[in-house]
């Protein structure tokens, strides 16, 4: 703790790069901390086509240009897991998971979601050995072989579409028989001939053979029938949960969001969030680059008060 910092923000997702961005050009010293890639969820996303200005960008690129833009006007980015936030000295003291300490005067959570495990017997087993939750880190190895999807939402569509680019065959499993995606993208996978979607059916089983999956059971919600999907690959798309164990339980909703007033501060003094982390309906790039701007004017704001 040799440095006091003006802000810490943790997460260096769009939401917590932004956010770097706004603080360090307003002059305040910004430190941001990341658990796992720089660029968030963006990194393992193939295409964006809906951030203003740019009519397509693969997630990687934009999730590189975000980091360098962030730490363009003197933020430092570090790689850490935040254990818990602590009073320490009339300040914000963040404690990583590895026992070290820094001090800020004010706290920008941007820690995102993470995706939901499939909750099936064996899947933690098989995961990284056929079962997979990001398409463009490991789609390469189904190449000419047959995959299943599990979703409906915008990523499993998004990711569907990219996997068609590799696989001989991608099958769409999802509970109800419509769609939560954008029209323009259920628009490209009904198009898609190498895309197969069934409806009113769920995970049931997966079928082992050889210490290697082979199949999916899946069941009819309807009538309980069981029929296999033949793939060697499984990509799980069925929604995420707020990455904020670390956060007192007092600023969350019952679902574990972290729950913030227009100017994206929370109840508790000094700390904010901004992106996929907070109680909000839309989680995109764009809304979550507009709540780390939001989140670091309100904090050069709340310091020189």
């Amino acid at each position: 703790m040799d440095e006091l910092y003006d802000v810490i923000i943790i997460g260096a997702g769009p939401a917590g790069l932004t956010a770097a961005i706004y603080a360090s050009r307003a002059n305040l010293k910004t430190l941001i901390f990341e658990a796992e890639v720089n660029g968030g969820k963006l990194s393992k996303t193939h295409e964006i086509e809906n951030y203003p200005g740019i009519a397509s960008i693969s997630g990687l690129e934009l999730a590189m240009q975000l980091s360098e833009h962030g730490q363009k006007f003197g933020a430092k980015l570090m790689s850490g897991t935040v254990d818990k936030i602590v009073e320490k000295d009339g300040y914000k003291t963040v404690v990583l998971t590895d026992g070290q300490e820094y001090q800020a005067k004010a706290i920008i959570v941007a820690t995102g979601t993470r995706e939901r495990m499939l909750d099936l017997p064996n899947a933690k087993e098989y995961t990284g050995r056929g079962i997979s939750y990001c398409a463009v880190c490991d789609g390469f190895f189904y190449r000419n072989k047959k995959v299943a999807v599990i979703g409906g939402g915008n990523s499993a569509l998004e990711e569907s579409l990219y996997l068609a680019s590799l696989a001989s065959e991608v099958t769409i499993i999802i509970r109800r028989d419509v769609f939560r995606a954008e029209a323009s993208v259920i628009d490209k996978v009904r198009a898609n001939d190498k895309i197969r979607i069934v409806t009113r059916h769920v995970p049931d089983e997966l079928v082992i053979e050889n210490e290697r999956i082979i199949g999916l059971k899946i069941r009819n919600v309807d009538t309980g029938e069981i029929q296999i999907v033949e793939c060697s690959g499984i990509f799980p798309y069925i929604g995420a949960d707020p990455c904020t164990s670390f956060l007192d339980p007092s600023v969350l909703d019952p679902n574990g969001y972290i729950i913030v007033d227009p100017n994206m501060s929370t109840s508790s003094k000094g700390i904010y969030a901004a992106g996929d982390c907070i109680v909000k309906d839309l989680r995109q790039v764009v809304t979550a680059c507009n709540d780390g701007a939001i989140a670091a004017n309100s904090v050069s704001r709340y310091l020189k008060k």
